[in-house]
This record gives structure tokens, C-alpha cells and sequence, in this order.
């Protein structure tokens, strides 16, 4: 269950070292323009006339369009290279993201947020996808180190929309397509085709069994996701429910999305001397303490802080385990990036139904009982993935 990652020849790798630093650069840029939709709103409300519900639909069809993209991009990626995957990718965005700043009328503007979508879903189920058999050993550290650059662009966007104010949003925009038109040609350029290495040994051999693994890490995936939404969604208005003042509960909550921006970097050399499985152990056990300390009001911030830290290494770790794993199913890590939103989009409103029957403080139960859940799911995958291996 320990070892330590040999070098990648540079022969093998997919990434040149600058391909690697602007598909960093290009998870900074999807991070900011999912997180630049929320802050826009009042803008959006004084440009268009908007209700509040009408205005949250430019988000809703950036996922719609994000779970499209995954889906699409994973049908065609046998038929183009890498490069034209992520050329195609960054372009969407481009044009996407130049179109909602643009737009003279809000359909213009829904239908600019799908196109955005498609290019966010086709470059967060590339880079993710390549980067888990990209750099050998070491592709379970670089996963960590991309999305953890998602978390610095998911930072950033509500900063240059706070800093410039809501109504100057058409500039965040286009700034991010000028970003993103760039990233046409410097993100695709230095990516190989393939790799030379084969999929590692000691892998499934498909059938029942296969099917059995790829299910538990579906499951995984809806479930993670769920608790890092649901945290993220509840925390704040939990921690004003059993004393804090809206200051430190909104504080918290943006300390909990740092801590998985930070978790997610702390992680790579731990990554370099323990399996993924391990890890995920570990944090899935981590995340469920955190949420059932959440339960005493004076460590309850503290608590959500580590739920994030313990949650950041989970999403890209357990990429690199399901291509080590899975090495025969192809695309599976689309599937399970789809899956993923299921969790994110589903799980907030579902536990808003719990919460009604249940009340307010009951939050940290409902989270601790999907955490557990994930736990779980973690050691059933370990013992299929052992029997597959066998």
C-alpha cells in the first residue's frame, strides 16, 4: 500500500513542461468562470430586468452545458487527438465567455453560458483524464496540483467581480475569453497524442467485476461531490442557526473552500509514498470526524475547515485509482465526472427536505450520514478493486 513514484522519462509524459503550467493556467480559468456567475447576479438583475430565480439560470445552463461537454468530448476523443480536444475546448469557452459579456438580451446571454459550458466540460474532463495517465508515478500528485489551481481561479472570480462591482461584470468576462483564446494555442501545444507506457499490470480484466468497480466509483463520486456542495451550501446558514454572527459564518465558509484549494496541494507528496486508496481511506474517516465535531458549536467552524481539507484530495486522487483500476474501460472517468454533478446539483435541495423535517441543526447528522456513506463505498471499492486485481 506505500511505495515511492519513480521519474517519468520526458519521452513518456504527455505534458511538456509549459503544457503542464497552461493546463494549470487553464484550470484557474475554469475555476473563475464557474465561480463568476454568483457575484454577477446584480448586474445581470440591473442589465436584463431579472428576477432572482431567472438571473441564478445563467449557472444552471453553465452546467447543463459543463455535463454536455464531459459527455460529448468523451464520445469524440477517440476520433481527434489531444491537442484538438483541448484547442476545441478553450475555443468554446472563448467564444462562450465573449458572448455572455455581449449579449444583448438574456436568451443571448443563456445560450452564451451553454456554449460556455460545453468548452468548461470538455477541458475539466480533458485535463483530468489525461493528466491520470499523463506524468507515470507521478500522475496522482499532478492531479492534486491541476485542481487545485481550479480552487485559485474559484477564489479569484468573486475578487475581480468584487473589485470592479457587479455591473462591470461584461470585463470578468471578457477578460476570461481573452484568457481562454490564448489558451487555444498555448494549451494544446506540447501534448502529445499518447503515451508510449502501457496501462499498468496487475489491472481488472473486465466483465462482472468491471462493472461492479466502475459502479462503486460512481457512487463514490455522487457522494463526495454531495458533501462538498452540501457543506459548502448549508455551513453558513447551520453556523447562524446556533449562534455566529453572518459575518463569521460567510468567513468560514470561504475558509472551507481554501482549505480544499490548500488540502489539495498538501497532499502531492503524500501522494508520492501512499496508494490513492490509502488516501482516500483516510480522508473519506478525516471528513466524517469533522462533520460530527461540526456538532459542538464552539469547534463547528474549525470542523468545516476540515471537512475541506480532508475532502480536496479526493475527486483527483480518485481519478488516478479508477485509471489504475479501470485501465480497460475507456473514457471511464467521464462517467464518473458526469456522475459527479449529479451529486452537486441533487444533494443541496435533498438535504434542504431533510432539513425541513428535521430543522436547522440537524445539518451536521444529515452531512455525517453522506460522509459515512462515502467511507463505506471507499473500503467496498478497496476489497473489488483487490479482488479484480487478483
Amino acid at each position: 500500500m506505500t511505495g515511492t513514484a519513480t521519474p517519468t522519462p520526458a519521452a513518456d509524459r504527455l505534458f511538456s513542461r509549459p503544457a503542464a503550467v497552461a493546463s494549470c493556467v487553464g484550470f484557474v480559468l475554469i475555476g473563475m468562470l464557474q465561480s463568476l456567475y454568483g457575484p454577477s447576479i446584480p448586474g445581470l438583475r440591473h442589465e436584463f430586468g431579472l428576477s432572482p430565480a431567472a438571473a441564478g439560470l445563467g449557472l444552471s445552463l453553465h452546467f447543463t452545458g459543463g455535463v454536455a461537454g464531459v459527455l460529448a468530448f468523451n464520445a469524440i476523443h477517440s476520433r481527434i487527438s489531444n491537442r484538438a480536444l483541448l484547442a476545441w475546448g478553450h475555443g468554446l469557452m472563448a467564444v462562450g465567455s465573449a458572448g455572455f459579456a455581449l449579449a444583448p438580451d438574456w436568451p443571448s446571454a443563456l445560450a452564451a453560458a451553454f456554449l460556455c459550458g460545453l468548452g468548461f466540460g470538455g477541458i475539466d474532463y480533458g485535463l483530468n483524464q489525461l493528466f491520470s495517465v499523463g506524468f507515470g508515478g507521478r500522475s496522482t500528485a499532478m492531479l492534486n496540483v491541476l485542481n487545485a489551481h481550479f480552487g485559485i481561479g474559484a477564489v479569484l472570480g468573486p475578487a475581480v467581480v468584487a473589485r470592479l462591482g457587479p455591473d462591470a461584470y461584461p470585463y470578468a468576462f471578457g477578460a476570461c475569453a481573452v484568457l481562454a483564446a490564448v489558451l487555444v494555442f498555448a494549451g494544446s501545444s506540447g501534448v502529445r497524442t499518447r503515451v508510449s507506457d502501457g496501462p499498468p499490470a496487475g489491472t481488472g480484466r473486465g466483465g462482472p467485476g468491471l462493472s461492479r468497480v466502475l459502479v462503486g466509483f460512481l457512487a463514490l463520486y455522487i457522494l463526495n461531490v454531495a458533501v462538498e456542495a452540501s457543506v459548502g451550501g448549508w455551513e453558513p446558514t447551520h453556523l447562524e442557526t446556533v449562534g455566529y454572527s453572518a459575518t463569521v459564518a460567510a468567513s468560514a465558509t470561504s475558509v472551507y473552500w481554501l482549505m480544499m484549494t490548500a488540502g489539495r496541494f498538501v497532499v502531492v507528496p503524500i501522494t508520492m509514498r501512499y496508494s490513492p486508496e490509502r488516501i482516500l481511506a483516510v480522508c473519506a474517516a478525516g471528513m466524517t470526524v469533522c462533520l460530527l465535531l461540526a456538532l459542538v458549536k464552539g469547534v463547528a467552524p474549525v470542523a468545516y475547515a476540515g471537512v475541506g481539507l480532508f475532502i480536496a484530495p479526493v475527486f483527483p486522487t480518485g481519478l488516478s485509482w479508477l485509471n489504475r483500476a479501470l485501465p480497460q474501460a475507456e473514457r471511464a472517468g467521464a462517467w464518473v465526472i458526469a456522475a459527479s454533478n449529479v451529486g452537486g446539483v441533487a444533494a443541496p435541495p435533498l438535504l434542504g427536505v431533510g432539513i425541513e423535517a428535521s430543522g436547522i441543526h440537524a445539518v451536521p447528522w444529515l452531512l455525517t450520514a453522506l460522509s459515512g456513506a462515502s467511507l463505506l463505498a471507499t473500503l467496498r471499492l478497496i476489497r473489488l478493486t483487490r479482488r479484480s486485481a487478483s
